[in-house]
């Protein structure tokens, strides 16, 4: 019964599953789930600006960019959102 569990959370979280489902941007919570670590630790990398994709703040709220998520799920690379040039910071 676990592992049932494990596959179906997986596939929920699959790339196939999040470009159709998810909107523009997604939790950090499932966002992290989909990389495989706890939302706990999502939101570590992101206080940290190590979060493996774009992440935006919005307000109070903080999203992850889907699109840059599905680039790091597809190519196992990070696009670390502190870690670009252009990145605005106000």
């Amino acid at each position: 019964m676990h592992e049932l569990t494990n596959e179906t959370q997986g596939a929920r979280y699959s790339p196939t599953s999040i470009r159709a489902t998810w909107d523009g941007t997604g939790s950090v919570k499932d966002a992290s789930r989909a990389l495989g670590f706890s939302r706990a630790k999502g939101y570590d990398l992101v206080r940290r600006g190590e979060f493996p994709c774009r992440v935006l703040r919005i307000g109070r709220s903080t999203r992850v960019v889907t699109a840059s998520l599905l680039r790091v799920l597809e190519s196992g690379e990070p696009e670390y959102s502190g870690g670009h040039t252009g990145h605005c910071t106000s």
